[in-house]
């Protein structure tokens, strides 16, 4: 067991939440490790700002945030009689800070692009096992509940499920910076009705209403803030664009780029996933990587990296169109035989893109809200007498964005 120091007493002032504590010297040692500290660097919201310009928070804030509703969560449920050991306590608290390790710059970006076959959730599990290898084994609890092996199921589903403080945080602090007031939820009224029964996390039914609220301002952020058509249409060409930009390189083309993002261009990774020197170089990477490059390859020979870079830093992005059907190939076509003729490209697929945008505001499938009743009966909360609004949540999203450079 590593030995640590006096322990240093740490609170951080929170916007959303107020004073965040810190609990214990290994957690913050953790938050002082430069693979946390990262985070710092990365958006949680993407190009969201181009939209909504308070929008500039990072997933180091998400983080903590999640931290500190863990934490809530926790003591709701011990207060309730639910047996949690002061390891499992500590272990839950870690899994949680560190769900976000792996995101990659700008969102999920990356993961579509220039680094293929290897998804944020693994790369962060990989990352937690470099720390636990560097804390001598102190995050093997943590690790084990986030890969959902540890025995108390409850603890996997406060860290990912369809009620879990990862999504409490975001909705309430996405809500704030935005300022979409629709996304705004009451995570203590809905954590102080958590409890536990048969080893799952369940909802006390008289906060059923508030769980629908909170499904009802899922929707509403997916709809206008996630999913908005600048927003969504400025991380289509970030993609286009990265895309772009390793194609080049796949031919041998200068680019300018750090050391870290020169890295994913120049040298294809192993197909099943990063080796070990591409996760290092990995954790060196953050939005200023791809902000500076796509900055500089505004000015790049290639019109069609020119375009999408200026697209992006100077915010003149396509014309989207959002239609409940897909238009036809052929539309499709034509439309791509304009982008070519108006700006002498020969290929246009990098400027014409239709995308299918699916979302579920609740998957019944899928980690189902259960509801607790008086009596100790436990239903799905699609099935309760009680429930205003889930049979109409559970209905898909279905739309579709045609994105058009004029």
């Amino acid at each position: 067991m590593k030995k640590y120091a006096r322990p240093k007493l740490k609170v951080m002032n929170d916007p959303v939440h107020g004073f965040i504590n810190i609990p214990n010297q290994l957690i913050y040692e953790i938050i002082q490790h430069r693979y946390f500290q990262r985070l710092r660097r990365i958006s949680q919201t993407g190009l969201t700002e181009l939209v909504y310009p308070g929008a500039k928070h990072s997933r180091f804030h998400h983080a903590l945030g999640c931290m500190y509703l863990m934490q809530k969560a926790l003591n709701v449920l011990k207060r309730k009689g639910i047996e949690i050991t002061p390891e499992e306590e500590n272990g839950a608290l870690v899994a949680i800070l560190l769900h976000d390790l792996g995101h990659g710059p700008y969102s999920h970006s990356l993961e579509n692009t220039i680094i293929e076959g290897a998804h944020h959730e693994e790369i962060s599990l990989r990352l937690m096992e470099k720390l636990n290898e560097e804390f001598e084994g102190e995050l093997t609890l943590a690790i084990s509940i986030f890969k959902g092996e540890y025995p108390k199921a409850f603890l996997t589903q406060l860290v990912s499920s369809q009620l879990d403080v990862d999504r409490l945080d975001y909705l309430k602090r996405d809500s704030f910076y935005t300022g979409v007031v629709e996304g705004n939820i009451n995570p203590d009224r809905i954590i102080s009705m958590m409890n536990v029964a048969e080893n799952q996390l369940v909802i006390e039914a008289k906060g059923i209403h508030s769980v629908e609220k909170f499904l009802m301002a899922r929707l509403f952020m997916y709809s206008q803030v996630y999913f908005h058509k600048k927003s969504f249409a400025a991380e289509t060409y970030l993609i286009q664009t990265l895309k772009r930009a390793k194609e080049l390189a796949s031919v041998g083309e200068t680019l300018f780029a750090s050391p870290a993002l020169h890295y994913f261009l120049y040298k294809p990774d192993q197909e099943q996933g990063l080796s070990e020197e591409g996760l290092e170089i990995f954790s060196r990477l953050d939005d200023s990587d791809v902000l500076s490059a796509i900055k500089e390859w505004q000015y790049h020979a290639d019109t069609i990296l020119r375009k999408l870079a200026c697209s992006i830093v100077e915010r003149k992005l396509p014309k989207t169109t959002i239609t409940e059907k897909p238009i036809s190939l052929n539309q499709l076509e034509a439309e791509k035989e304009k982008i070519m003729k108006k700006w002498g490209v020969s290929n246009a697929d990098y400027f014409v893109q239709q995308e299918k945008v699916t979302f579920f505001a609740y998957d019944a499938q899928h980690y189902p809200i259960t509801i607790l009743y008086k009596n100790g009966r436990v239903k799905e909360i699609s099935t309760s007498e009680k429930s205003l609004l889930t049979q109409y949540l559970q209905q898909p999203y279905i739309k579709w964005h045609i994105h058009t450079l004029t």
